[in-house]
C-alpha cells in the first residue's frame, strides 16, 4: 500500500459509478451517459430522478405512476409542521431546520423495520424523504414569515409545486420550468463531499434517513453549499452601492476582493450548468428585471476577459448564475443551500444505492504523527 497522503482525498478513486461523469477540461457533465444539457432542456426532474434511481429514462406507463407515488407523499406529519414552526419561531438556520425535519421523517416512516440490505424499501424511503423535503422547506419560510402553511397542489410537479407552497400563488410556465431545469442540474456530481459523506454512512448500513442528513449537514459547510447565496449578497452589494456596476467590479479586484461563483475543484473551464442557467436568467430578464443578468454578464466578461481568469482555469461555476435565478423566482437568499440539498437528495440515494449493491465499509486509514513511548504518570503524581 502506497504511503502518499491525499489530504481532501485529492484523485483518489474509492469506488465505480454509473450515476454521474465530469470532464472538467470540457467542462462535460453526464448523468448515465446522457449530456447534461440534453436532460435540462428536454426532461423533468421527476424523469432525472427516475433515472438516477432505476437506470434508464422512464417511459410514460413509468413516469405517471412514479410522479403520482410522490405526490401522494407530500404531505408531512403535523408534529413535523409544529417544530419547523418552533423552529421559525427561534430563527433556527434554513440548513439546520432540514436537518431537524429528516430526522424527524424517519419516525413516521411506514417501513421503519424492513432489513437494511432491502435495497427496494431504502428506495421507497428515499422517496419519501425526496418528496416531503420541498413541503418541510416551504412551511418553515411560511413560518417565518407569520403565515400558515400550503398544502401541496394535487396536480403540480415537484418544482412547480415547492414555488406554490412558498407563495401560495401557481407560478407561472417560465418559473416552473426554470426551477424544474435548476433542480435538474444540481441533481448529482460525482463523489462531491455531500454525496460521499452520504455513502460513507450508508456503507455502514444505516439507514437513508441517516445518510441523507450526514449530506445535510455536509452540504450546509461554506466551503460546499451556499457559494450561490454569496454571488447573491455581492450583486445585491453591487445594486446598493453608487457605482456602476463596471466599475464596482474594476474597484473590488484592485482590492483584492474574491468574487464568489468562479472556480471550481473540478473544471477548469465554465461549468455546463453555469451556461444552461445564464440562458434561463436572460429569459427570466426579458420577461421582468434585467439589471441582476446585466451584473453577473458584466462580472463574467471583466473577469474571463480582461483579468484573464478563464485562462487560468477559473470560469463561472453553477452558483455563479444559480444565485441571481433564484432570486429572480422570488426565492429568500437563505433558502438557496437548502434548495440545493431539495435537489442534491436524489444524487444522495442512488449513490447510496449503488454503493450498497456490492457494500463494503469504508474505512481509510490516517498518518499517525504523533509522539511514541510515552510514560504514563498516575494521576496524583501529574
Amino acid at each position: 500500500m502506497s504511503d502518499d497522503l491525499k489530504k481532501g482525498l485529492e484523485g483518489v478513486l474509492v469506488a465505480e459509478s454509473k450515476l454521474s461523469s465530469i470532464d472538467g477540461d470540457a467542462g462535460r457533465l453526464i448523468y448515465r451517459g446522457y449530456t447534461i444539457e440534453e436532460l435540462a432542456r428536454n426532461a423533468s426532474y421527476e424523469e432525472v430522478l427516475y433515472l438516477l434511481w432505476n437506470g434508464h429514462l422512464p417511459s410514460t406507463d413509468e413516469l405517471e405512476p412514479f410522479s403520482d407515488a410522490l405526490m401522494n407523499e407530500r404531505e408531512v406529519d403535523d408534529d413535523v409542521l409544529e417544530m419547523m414552526e418552533k423552529l421559525a419561531v427561534a430563527d433556527e438556520q434554513p440548513m439546520a431546520a432540514l436537518r431537524t425535519a429528516v430526522s424527524m421523517f424517519s419516525a413516521y416512516e411506514p417501513e421503519d423495520d424492513a432489513d437494511p440490505e432491502d435495497l427496494k424499501a431504502t428506495l421507497r424511503k428515499g422517496r419519501r424523504i425526496t418528496a416531503k423535503i420541498p413541503t418541510a422547506l416551504a412551511a418553515f419560510e411560511r413560518y417565518r414569515l407569520g403565515e400558515d402553511p400550503v398544502a401541496p397542489h394535487p396536480e403540480l410537479g415537484l418544482a412547480a409545486n415547492f414555488l406554490y407552497m412558498l407563495s401560495g400563488e401557481e407560478p407561472d410556465n417560465i418559473a416552473a420550468e426554470t426551477f424544474d431545469q435548476a433542480l435538474i442540474l444540481h441533481a448529482d456530481h460525482g463523489l462531491n463531499a455531500s454525496t460521499f459523506t452520504s455513502m460513507v454512512i450508508g456503507s455502514t448500513m444505516a439507514d437513508i434517513y441517516s445518510a441523507v442528513t450526514g449530506g445535510i449537514s455536509a452540504l450546509s459547510g461554506p466551503l460546499h453549499g451556499g457559494a450561490n447565496q454569496d454571488v447573491m449578497e455581492v450583486l445585491i452589494e453591487i445594486d446598493e452601492s453608487n457605482l456602476d456596476h463596471r466599475e464596482w467590479v474594476e474597484q473590488a479586484t484592485e482590492e483584492g476582493r474574491r468574487i464568489p461563483g468562479f472556480g471550481h475543484r473540478v473544471y477548469n473551464v465554465k461549468d455546463p450548468r453555469a451556461k444552461i442557467l445564464q440562458e434561463r436568467s436572460e429569459e427570466l430578464a426579458k420577461a421582468g428585471e434585467s439589471k441582476w443578468y446585466d451584473y453577473t454578464t458584466t462580472i463574467e466578461q471583466y473577469l474571463s476577459e480582461e483579468k484573464g481568469l478563464t485562462e487560468k482555469g477559473i470560469a463561472p461555476n453553477v452558483d455563479f448564475y444559480s444565485g441571481s435565478v433564484y432570486y429572480q423566482l422570488g426565492i429568500p437568499i437563505d433558502m438557496y443551500t437548502p434548495i440545493f440539498a431539495m435537489s442534491r437528495v436524489g444524487g444522495w440515494i442512488a449513490h447510496v444505492l449503488e454503493y450498497q449493491q456490492d457494500n463494503r465499509l469504508i474505512r481509510p486509514r490516517a498518518r499517525y504523527t504523533g509522539p511514541q513511548d510515552q510514560e504514563f504518570v498516575p494521576l496524583g503524581d501529574r
